[in-house]
């Protein structure tokens, strides 16, 4: 049929309904008959609208098609149909807001059937609506249940947003439902690619030294690839050069829990980040938190040295020097000629020894005393010191002795003078000679 035909027929069915049932002289079964008739006529110029194209006449007389008689179901879903017809037309044309607006409206009649509801999202994606799409997506999966399609697109969308994590984390999910999806396996595909470019590129710029420059390339990569240990590795090292050590240690803890080939050499950087971290520490006089980073070092090995003499020396900061001389102990079992040990022992000897003679146990700070110079013979003050605790036992040859060496070791120590000539004219040690020699 030709459109002439087509408009010869909307004429005749326009004029059919113009004779409304109320102006008929009838009786009430004839109104009954004409009322549907009229139904029929709303339908049937509708059909002929579509035939001519014009989707909003024949949207509208399926509209009062559907008003007059409710129970047919027909009657929406072809109004529904109509308007997807009405929205592809306008998505042709470019007319996205336009088409957004008829599919929405078929969505809402037929809300179970999925391609207008796709349509939908074709058009808000067209309007750059991302946000938009990813709330529609959002409630597909909290209604309609997980799927690998599902998750792929929101991959899609999430991708759009520039959201790399969230992209990456749904693609994942997208292979467990269905591993061989080829939409999902090649979008990963160039996440991951993407992921080692940043990562190559973090790396040169470490090279030269511009470590905040790396640090935003490393994280980069860490965004398109947030589940490979390498990456938390290497950032957790610039952090460690950076000195922001909490943010060091939170991923190279991750570097270890994800295991792997690099799980020994995290669990190195980790030890040095523990390491450096609690010599910050140390030098802010923190030396409790000092303590604890050290205690987490050496639990995760107890063969460094190094690790015993700094939280040594952390515990003799605290006056805990049972602690410190056990520490330092440990270290001298490990290197037994580290000369750096050597005078840490002689410290804490020659402090034990003070101790000790505070509370007037002479002969157990001579003795103290002694152990520290021989872990360091060359200090002066061990020497003046013991030959106090010498004179305070009477030992007054091995105090003679002792202010000897002082002034081998110091000619111009006066108090050393002095009490070497005391001890060649009596026996009798002024006390407070000796007391000016203690070093405390």
């Amino acid at each position: 049929m030709s459109q002439s035909h087509f408009d010869k027929a909307v004429s005749c069915f326009s004029k059919a309904i113009l004779l409304q049932p109320h102006q008929v002289k009838a009786r009430q079964w004839i109104v009954y008959v004409l009322h549907n008739y009229l139904t029929k006529f709303y339908v049937q110029r509708a059909e002929a609208y579509l035939q001519l194209c014009d989707f909003q006449s024949a949207a509208l007389d399926y509209k009062h098609a559907c008003s007059l008689d409710p129970q047919t179901e027909a009657y929406p879903r072809q109004l529904a149909f109509i308007y997807y017809l009405q929205g592809q037309c306008c998505f042709d044309l470019g007319k996205f807001l336009e088409a957004l607006e008829s599919f929405t409206k078929a969505a809402e009649l037929k809300p179970s059937f999925r391609p207008y509801h796709i349509r939908s999202l074709a058009c808000l994606t067209a309007l750059g609506r991302y946000s938009d799409c990813l709330r529609l997506v959002n409630n597909w999966l909290e209604t309609d249940g997980q799927s690998a399609d599902l998750f792929t697109l929101r991959a899609r969308l999430h991708h759009q947003l520039n959201q790399m994590t969230l992209c990456y984390h749904d693609l994942r999910s997208a292979l467990r439902l269905k591993p061989c999806c080829p939409e999902a396996q090649a979008l990963l595909k160039k996440l991951k690619e993407a992921a080692d470019d940043s990562h190559q590129a973090a790396v040169d710029k470490a090279l030269k030294g511009e470590l905040s420059d790396a640090l935003g390339k490393i994280n980069t990569a860490l965004e398109y690839n947030p589940n490979k240990a390498q990456y938390y590795l290497f950032r957790g090292i610039l952090y460690r050069r950076l000195k922001d050590f909490t943010a060091a240690i939170e991923d190279l803890i991750l570097a270890v829990e994800f295991c792997g080939d690099l799980e020994e050499d995290a669990q190195t950087q980790l030890i040095l980040t523990y390491n450096d971290f609690a010599i910050q520490c140390f030098s802010r006089n923190l030396y409790g938190e000092a303590i604890m980073l050290l205690n987490k070092a050496i639990e995760k090995q107890r063969d460094a040295n190094e690790l015993f003499i700094n939280r040594g020396d952390c515990f003799f900061k605290q006056c805990e020097w049972t602690f410190a001389l056990a520490d330092y102990q440990q270290a001298e079992e490990m290197d037994p000629d580290n000369t750096d040990i050597w005078l840490r022992l002689a410290v804490i000897h020659n402090t034990l020894g003070l101790n000790v003679f505070c509370f007037r146990n002479y002969q157990e700070a001579a003795d103290k005393f002694s152990v520290a110079i021989r872990y360091n013979p060359g200090e002066v003050h061990y020497y003046e010191n013991r030959a106090k605790a010498y004179s305070k036992v009477a030992k007054m040859e091995e105090a003679k002795m002792d202010a000897i060496r002082v002034l081998i070791l110091e000619p111009t120590n006066d108090q050393a003078s002095l009490s070497l000539l005391h001890s060649q004219t009596t026996v009798n040690v002024p006390n407070q000679i000796w007391i000016k020699c203690l070093k405390i």
